[in-house]
């Protein structure tokens, strides 16, 4: 039997806690919208603001957490969105389940936050091995300098370090 300890727990809630700034920050998007313009036009900034918001919230997550997989965030990220929708907006707010016959309202965000969030994570575990591969042909060339001149020098080499 698997247990959940603090740390799984801790890191499910910094993975949580950029979905629902992602989250907030779309909602900003709908609120304002409306207040300047028409439904409509709301909806089409949305879709197009919802995935840029994914791409920038899920990056930062990535640099500077990193806790889960792609698909795992993905995940969360769109569960948090689809709860919100539910139980916030069309339950408590629209009182109508309407807007999710609207593709341009509901079903394209929802993907595109998806997609977006799910090929940031690929391109950043691209990125970090990238990068783990770049440190590990440094640490590899940095040894063979040292030992190259341990053994001009007629010294001894232990850790990659010079004994003289």
């Amino acid at each position: 039997m698997t247990t959940v300890n603090t740390t799984q727990i801790r890191r499910f809630g910094v993975v949580l806690a950029f979905a629902l700034i992602a989250q907030a920050l779309c909602w900003a998007i709908m609120v304002v919208g409306r207040e300047v313009t028409s439904l409509e036009n709301t909806l089409i900034a949305h879709a197009i603001g919802a995935p840029i918001i994914a791409v920038v919230v899920s990056s930062i997550y990535y640099k500077k957490f990193n806790y889960t997989m792609p698909l795992q965030t993905a995940i969360v990220f769109i569960s948090v969105v689809v709860a919100m929708d539910v139980f916030i907006v069309a339950l408590l707010i629209e009182k109508s389940f309407a807007m999710f016959a609207s593709p341009i309202g509901t079903w394209i965000p929802i993907t595109s936050i998806f997609l977006a969030t799910y090929l940031t994570g690929i391109l950043a575990a691209k990125r970090a091995k990238a990068t783990t591969r770049e440190i590990a042909s440094h640490t590899e060339k940095r040894a063979k300098v040292i030992h190259d001149h341990a053994l001009k020098s007629n010294k001894v080499v232990k850790n990659n370090s010079l004994i003289v």
